[in-house]
Formats: structure tokens, C-alpha cells, sequence
């Protein structure tokens, strides 16, 4: 058998979303949350978790959260790690060093990145591009404030709501460049809906081979 293969599922997309702890975990939370059910209303399998080795009440310690979207019920539902992403989002830009950001990403994969800064400008902290195809970069910290809660923590319900914060225009980034699921689903989903408008319309999206030319 082969051990790689067991859990390869045809048409599987993979979401694996960098936080700092306390401060912006809800956020990383809210991303995969936000996407997972936009495309639970369009039919398709879903699963959004928050990494169970990841400590999250620790102030600024990188977390992870994931998501999982497929057209078939999932076989990998219990796999607790996206250790294969498609897509990999950091809620801060600092989380680009020293971090194993992309390790795992398969072929054509896309790194959002929450930054005022230009794909060409991140690029130059990123030593080994991989498999990554696309890099996108949003200021979504200017267009929405990140959300500290314990709300929806461990499973509860999130009486803060989906999508307050900054989480919203970096969602729609990842739709803008991946087409995941349709802007209008997410629209519904996400609290913060005039962030996500913006965020949709500002994010630069390039094709990391242009970068590597230019750099």
C-alpha cells in the first residue's frame, strides 16, 4: 500500500490558514469557517477545524487552521493536519519567516499573504517557492480589525459571527484568485460584507513565475 496515496481524493482542495495566537487565531478560525460553508451551499463536503497541537492561548505563537473542501464525502475526514495544501493564507505578514509556511503545498498551490505590502516586496522573503504558483497579497488588516474572543472556541457557538474582522477581505483574496467557491456565497456567509467588496477588488494576484523573472 501506498501510504501517500491513502487519502488522495479526486477534486480535494486543502485550506491551511497561519495565525498569532490570541490575537488573531478567531481570524484564521473565521477564514476556513467562512469558506467551508460558502461551498456547503454550493452542494459540495466540508470540514474547518483549528489544530489540536497548536496552542492558542499563548500571545503571538504561530496557529494553524484548516479547511477542507471536496466534491465527494471526505475519506481523509479524520486526518487532523492538511499535511498536502492547496491553499495556504497568513493572517500577518511576519509569519512568511521562519515558519514552514509551505511545506507540503502541492503543484499550482496559492500563499495569501495580509500585508500592505506588494507580492513582488513578500517574495523577497521567501527563500524556496516550491510548488507555489500564485502569490497574492491584501491589506485586509486595513479593511477590518481582528476579532479576540473565546466565542466559538473548542466548538462553541460563535456569537461573534463569521467574517467581523479582518478574516473577511482576506477570504474573499483566496476567492478572487482560486475561484474556491462564488464571491456571492461568501458574501452571505461573512459578517463584515463592505471588507470583503474591498478585499475582493484590492487583492494583487500574480503569477509567482513573473517574480522569479523579475527577481
Amino acid at each position: 500500500m501506498n501510504v501517500e496515496k491513502l487519502f488522495e481524493e479526486p477534486g480535494l482542495k486543502q485550506i491551511t490558514v497561519w495565525a498569532r495566537g490570541v490575537l488573531e487565531n478567531k481570524e484564521a478560525r473565521d477564514v476556513v469557517v467562512a469558506l467551508t460553508e460558502a461551498a456547503a451551499k454550493e452542494g459540495k463536503y466540508v470540514q474547518a477545524w483549528e489544530n489540536y497541537v497548536d496552542l492558542p492561548d499563548r500571545i503571538y505563537v504561530p496557529v494553524r487552521a484548516y479547511g477542507k473542501i471536496g466534491e465527494q464525502p471526505l475519506e481523509s475526514k479524520y486526518v487532523y493536519e492538511n499535511e498536502v495544501p492547496d491553499i495556504v493564507a497568513l493572517t500577518e505578514e511576519t509569519l512568511v519567516k521562519g515558519n514552514p509556511i509551505l511545506q507540503g503545498v502541492k503543484p499550482g498551490s496559492v500563499l495569501v499573504v495580509n500585508t500592505k505590502r506588494s507580492p513582488q516586496e513578500i517574495a523577497k522573503f521567501i527563500k524556496d517557492f516550491g510548488n507555489l504558483q500564485t502569490l497574492v497579497t491584501i491589506d485586509a488588516s486595513g479593511l477590518g480589525s481582528a476579532v479576540i474572543t473565546l466565542s466559538g472556541a473548542e466548538g462553541a457557538t460563535d456569537a461573534s459571527g463569521i467574517g467581523g474582522g479582518m478574516s473577511a477581505p482576506l477570504a474573499a483574496a483566496i476567492v478572487k484568485a482560486t475561484n474556491i467557491v462564488s464571491f456571492e456565497n461568501l458574501l452571505s456567509i461573512v459578517k463584515n460584507k463592505e471588507a470583503a467588496e474591498f478585499g475582493f477588488e484590492r487583492a494583487q494576484v500574480v503569477d509567482v513565475k513573473t517574480l522569479q523573472i523579475a527577481g
